[in-house]
C-alpha cells in the first residue's frame, strides 16, 4: 500500500476526514499532481499540523515541524535525492553514529534499511507530512550541491543540442563544437574537474544511459554518485572533453584515449588521463587524475612493515635480477615501482622504462610511451633497451610469453628488471610465469622477489573512535587468539565528519605481501609445486600475506575489518 493510501485510510478510520472528503482530495490530487496531504490541506479538510500530530500519535514517533528546521547542506551528501524522493524522506540532523530522518510513514522498513545501508548510521525516524518533506527535499538539494546543475544549465534550451539518431551516418561536427563551447557546458565540465580535485578523487566516470546521465567519482577506491546532469547534454559534454583532450569529436564509434592538462590556483598543474568508450546510449568517459604533487615516493611512508621494507630494498639494490609487483588495476603498483625507481635513480645508473601509459614524468629516467598501433609494444621496447647500455629497466606489464622471455633474459644478463603482472597474490605470480612458458630454472634464477599489494581506506583521523567488535567475527577474518586478546574486543572506526565527507575514511594505505625467492621456494618450483604449496612454504619462511598485513593495520588503528575483508582474500593455507 502506498503512503498516500495508508494516510487516507488512517484518517478515515480515526474519523478525521470523511470518505467523501478523501474522494474529493484524491480527485484534486490527480488534477494538480500534488500529494494527498497537500490536497487535503488545500481543500481545508485538515491542516498540515493536524496531520503531523495525528501521524505522531498513530506511529508513536516524535512529530517535527520541518518549516522551522534549518537543514545542513552536508546531509545531502549522506542520502541522495533519488532515495529521498523515492521513499518520501529527508535527513534532518546527524548526531554521532545516528541520523534523524523525517518520514511520512515511519513503518516503511525498506526505506529505513536503505538509508542505514547508504549512510552506515543508525536511523531515528520522526514524522512529517509528505508535503513538508517534499518542500524540504527541494530546499536541501537546491542548496546542497557544489554546483546546482539546473541553475548552471538553465540557459541551454532543448533545441540547442544536437541529438544522435539511430540512423545518423556521421556527426554534425559544427553543431557539436558549437554546443560544447556554450558557457554553461564549459562551466559544468570545469566544475566536474575541479570538484574531483577538491574531493581527492582518483577517477571520474561520466556515463550515459537510456534515460539518465550520471557522473560518479572514485574517492579512496570507492565509486560514489556526484551529480545527474540532464541527458540532453551528453553529446555536448563529451565533445567538450574531447576538444580539451585533443581527440576527434566526429568519431563516436571507436574508443579514444587522450590527456588534459589543467592549471589551477597557485600554479599547480593536474593531469587527467581520458578514455572514451562508445556504448549503446552514447560515449562513456573515464578520466584518471594524475597529481604529481601527491605522488608519494618515500618507501618508508607507503605502508611497508619493517621486515618487508628491508626485503624489498635488498632485492632492488641487487645488481641484477627481477622484482615483480602484482595486483589489480588501481592497487598502487605504479606508485611502488616509481618509489623503487626514485630510490635507484642516481647519476651513475642508466634507467629506462616502457609504460602504457606514462603516468608521471620522472627527471633523470628515460620513459617510453607504448604505441601498439605502430608496433611499439613492451617486447619491442625491451629489445631496444638492451641495445642502449641499460643498468635498470622497468616494464609496465608482462602480458605475454615474448615480453616475459626477454625480461627474464635481461635479468639473467646483468640487468635489474622491475615489472608488474596481474595475479591475485605473490605465490600465484610464479605459477603465472610458468604458465606463460618460462622454464622453471629460469624463473628461479631470475626472480629476486615478488610483491603483491592492495589499497585499503584509512580510518579518518578526525573522527576515529574505538568500537566494540564481535570476537567470533575476528576469528573468521583470520585474527589469531593472541591478536584477539591484544585488541581486547575493541578496534578503531570513523564515525563520519566533514573532513571525510561522512564516510569515516580519509586516504588509503597499502597492504603488502612481500615474498623473497627463498631457497625452499626455488626447490619447490623446480619440483613443479602448485601455487598453494608455494604459499604454504612461503608462510613457513616468514611471508606475511595480504590478509595478515591488513589485520596488522587494523590492530594499529589504521583501517577497519570491513576494509580488509573488502580488499583481501582469506588465507586457506596456514603454517603448521
Amino acid at each position: 500500500m502506498s503512503s498516500a493510501n495508508r494516510l487516507g485510510e488512517l484518517l478515515i478510520r480515526n474519523n478525521r476526514i470523511s470518505l467523501a472528503q478523501l474522494k474529493q482530495a484524491q480527485d484534486e490530487q490527480k488534477r494538480s499532481g500534488q500529494n494527498l496531504s497537500f490536497s487535503l490541506a488545500k481543500l481545508g479538510f485538515i491542516s498540515d499540523k493536524e496531520i503531523t500530530n495525528f501521524l505522531a500519535q498513530e506511529y508513536r514517533v516524535p512529530a517535527l515541524d520541518l518549516s522551522a528546521v534549518e537543514l545542513d547542506p552536508e546531509l545531502g551528501k549522506l542520502v541522495t535525492r533519488d532515495v529521498c524522493e523515492r521513499h518520501k524522506v529527508v535527513p534532518v540532523q546527524r548526531i554521532g553514529p545516528s541520523i534523524i530522518v523525517a518520514m511520512s510513514d515511519p513503518t516503511n522498513l525498506h526505506a529505513l534499511d536503505d538509508i542505514k545501508f547508504l549512510t552506515g548510521l543508525n536511523v531515528e525516524p520522526v514524522v512529517a507530512t509528505e508535503n513538508a518533506i517534499q518542500q524540504s527535499i527541494e530546499k536541501l538539494f537546491n542548496n546542497n550541491a557544489s554546483i546546482n546543475v539546473e541553475d548552471l544549465l538553465s540557459d541551454i534550451a532543448m533545441e540547442d543540442v544536437e541529438y544522435a539518431r539511430d540512423d545518423e551516418k556521421e556527426a554534425n561536427v559544427l553543431e557539436l563544437e558549437k554546443a560544447s563551447e556554450d558557457a554553461p557546458v564549459v562551466r559544468l565540465v570545469n566544475a566536474v574537474l575541479l570538484d574531483a580535485i577538491k574531493l581527492r578523487a582518483s577517477d571520474i566516470h561520466i556515463e550515459p544511459y537510456e534515460k539518465t546521465y550520471r557522473i560518479r567519482y572514485r574517492v579512496d577506491g570507492v565509486l560514489r554518485e556526484h551529480m545527474t546532469p540532464p541527458i540532453r547534454l551528453k553529446n555536448a559534454v563529451s565533445s567538450r572533453i574531447k576538444i580539451m583532450s585533443n581527440l576527434d569529436i566526429a568519431e563516436r564509434r571507436l574508443p579514444q584515449d587522450g590527456r588534459i592538462k589543467l592549471k589551477i590556483a597557485g600554479g599547480k598543474e593536474m593531469d587527467f588521463r581520458v578514455s572514451v568508450l562508445p556504448t549503446i546510449w552514447g560515449e562513456k568517459i573515464v578520466m584518471r587524475l594524475l597529481d604529481k604533487s601527491n605522488l608519494q615516493l618515500d618507501m618508508t611512508k607507503l605502508g611497508f612493515e619493517k621486515t618487508q621494507l628491508e626485503w624489498f630494498m635488498k632485492a632492488i639494490h641487487n645488481p641484477y635480477g627481477m622484482c615483480l609487483v602484482t595486483g589489480p588495476t588501481g592497487s598502487g603498483k605504479t606508485t611502488t615501482l616509481y618509489s623503487a625507481l626514485a630510490e635507484l635513480n642516481k647519476v651513475t645508473e642508466n634507467i629506462s622504462t616502457a609504460e602504457d601509459p606514462v603516468e608521471y614524468n620522472l627527471a633523470g629516467i628515460n620513459q617510453v610511451q607504448m604505441h601498439d598501433d605502430i608496433g611499439l609494444n613492451f617486447a619491442a621496447s625491451l629489445r631496444s633497451f638492451l641495445r642502449q647500455d641499460p643498468d635498470i629497466i622497468m616494464v609496465g606489464e608482462i602480458r605475454d610469453f615474448e615480453t616475459a622471455e626477454i625480461a627474464v633474459k635481461a635479468a639473467l644478463t646483468g640487468h635489474m628488471v622491475l615489472s608488474t603482472l596481474h595475479t591475485n597474490d605473490a605465490p600465484g605470480t610464479i605459477s603465472r610465469m610458468l604458465n606463460m612458458g618460462i622454464e622453471p630454472f629460469m624463473v628461479t634464477a631470475a626472480t629476486n622477489l615478488v610483491l603483491a599489494q592492495r589499497l585499503a581506506r584509512r580510518v579518518c583521523a578526525n573522527c576515529k573512535s574505538e568500537v566494540k567488535v564481535n570476537v567470533e567475527n575476528l576469528r573468521e577474518i583470520g585474527f589469531t587468539e593472541e591478536q584477539i586478546s591484544k585488541v581486547n574486543g575493541r578496534l578503531w572506526k570513523g564515525a563520519g565528519c566533514q573532513t571525510c565527507n561522512n564516510t569515516g575514511y580519509k586516504g588509503r594505505v597499502a597492504l603488502y605481501e612481500v615474498m623473497p625467492m627463498w631457497d625452499e621456494l626455488k626447490e619447490l618450483v623446480l619440483q613443479g609445486a602448485s601455487a598453494a604449496e608455494l604459499k604454504a612454504m612461503a608462510i613457513k619462511c616468514g611471508l606475511q600475506t595480504l590478509r595478515m598485513s591488513g589485520i596488522a593495520k587494523c590492530i594499529e588503528g589504521v583501517t577497519t575489518t570491513e576494509e580488509i575483508v573488502r580488499v583481501s582474500a582469506a588465507d586457506n593455507n596456514k603454517s603448521s
